[in-house]
């Protein structure tokens, strides 16, 4: 390692990858909540991505060990499960992600303190600030020890607060919503509200386990430092696009860390970027190439190729208009080769087999080929399924 205020892309993209146990894998039995407090949450918005993006940085672990972290079970004993190390809930973008829960404390306190950038609704349907704290109440209440679906929590919602709750004015999917859904992502990340197991094709809510929140500051700070450490060197605004947070407000939180000597400001490929205070080791040349050589699949927006930027040396001439969306990463499952992103993937699931389409940007060497075919299988392993690689064009779309 090397200590250097001039950090180079191929410096920062081996540190985060060892961070992220892309270098080399999480042990047999390491705790899925570690990698993913180690990720900074898993996006979640399909499981079988989150249990992937999980999986393929742990040695041995499956979709149901996701799910168990998730959902503990019972044992043939009357003995009550155990609590989970992981919670399924409303996280940063306000997107869902799996997030420890002894973090909890941290993301509970800072989500809700990032200001509202969104356009506010219509007079008529918005809930008043009053009327929000009272649905979050009515919500953290009514799921206590419950599994409820969104129609059942609704008629709890309704039943604690008031029939406006239950009014029908939120334009939703060619349907209307009940006006207390507008803050169901207000409850996932302030701690009333998480994912609980599906029941058959129904999605089902519960109450996380009870924490107490950090002081709001006092999580935020932690947060950005959070970040660093897994995603640095970092400007505000990588921080604010991968938080969804307003520009402005993301440099004021690095100015009173930096006046603090929390963090400290460095050069990452000629630019201004901070890391956290004392953390400017790095992997040397040597490092780098044994850190980031080969070939890894990454799931829909994994939270490495979210995150860690610049994003046009992450998705360098072809990958940039091939594996992104407009600029947005994470839509396409993205083949890295030797750090970067190098192509693109798709998995199609029939009964106990899935077939892995890599559709690769340039030519794969064969032992390149070789180890694209392992990671296939490494994926078929997580999903508990039997994988078979096709090397061919991605004819689905974006999140397809």
């Amino acid at each position: 390692m090397t200590k250097t205020t001039g950090i180079t892309w191929a410096a920062a993209s081996a540190r985060r990858c060892q961070r992220q146990f892309l270098a080399m894998s999480a042990r047999t039995g390491t705790p899925v909540a570690d990698v993913a407090a180690a990720m900074l949450g898993v996006h979640a918005q399909v499981l079988s991505a989150a249990e992937l993006s999980l999986g393929l940085r742990t040695d041995g672990v499956t979709r149901a060990d996701v799910r168990e972290a998730l959902w503990p079970t019972a044992p043939p004993t009357a003995a009550p499960a155990s609590s989970p190390s992981l919670v399924k809930t409303h996280g940063p973008r306000g997107t869902v992600h799996l997030l420890p829960a002894r973090d909890l404390p941290m993301w509970c306190a800072a989500l809700p303190a990032i200001p509202d950038g969104t356009a506010a609704l219509p007079t008529g349907v918005r809930l008043s600030p009053g009327q929000a704290d009272q649905v979050v109440a009515a919500i953290a209440d009514a799921l206590d020890g419950a599994f409820l679906t969104v129609d059942e929590l609704g008629d709890e919602v309704v039943a604690r607060t008031g029939p406006w709750a239950g009014d029908l004015v939120m334009p939703a999917f060619q349907t209307m919503w009940p006006r207390w859904r507008q803050v169901l992502h207000r409850a996932g990340q302030c701690g009333a509200l998480s994912f609980g197991p599906n029941r058959g094709r129904r999605v089902t809510y519960t109450r996380p386990p009870r924490f107490t929140p950090l002081p709001p500051e006092e999580a935020t700070r932690l947060l950005v430092r959070r970040y660093l450490y897994a995603y640095g060197p970092a400007t505000p605004q990588h921080f604010a696009r991968w938080l969804a947070a307003p520009p402005g407000w993301a440099k004021a939180r690095y100015a009173e860390l930096a006046a603090a000597g929390a963090i400290e400001e460095v050069r990452f490929e000629g630019a201004q970027a901070w890391v956290v205070a004392g953390d400017t080791a790095f992997p040397d040349a040597a490092e780098q190439d044994e850190l980031t050589r080969g070939v890894r699949l990454l799931p829909y927006f994994d939270a490495y190729v979210v995150a860690a930027q610049p994003r046009e040396l992450l998705f360098p001439g072809a990958a940039y208009r091939r594996a992104l969306a407009g600029g947005q990463a994470g839509n396409f499952p993205v083949l890295l080769v030797d750090g970067v992103a190098a192509g693109v993937w798709h998995q199609r699931r029939r009964g106990r087999r899935t077939t892995v389409t890599v559709e690769p940007l340039g030519r794969l060497t064969a032992r390149q080929q070789g180890e694209l075919a392992d990671r296939a299988q490494q994926v078929g392993a997580v999903l508990e399924a039997q994988a078979e690689l096709v090397i061919g064009e991605v004819t689905v779309g974006a999140h397809a």
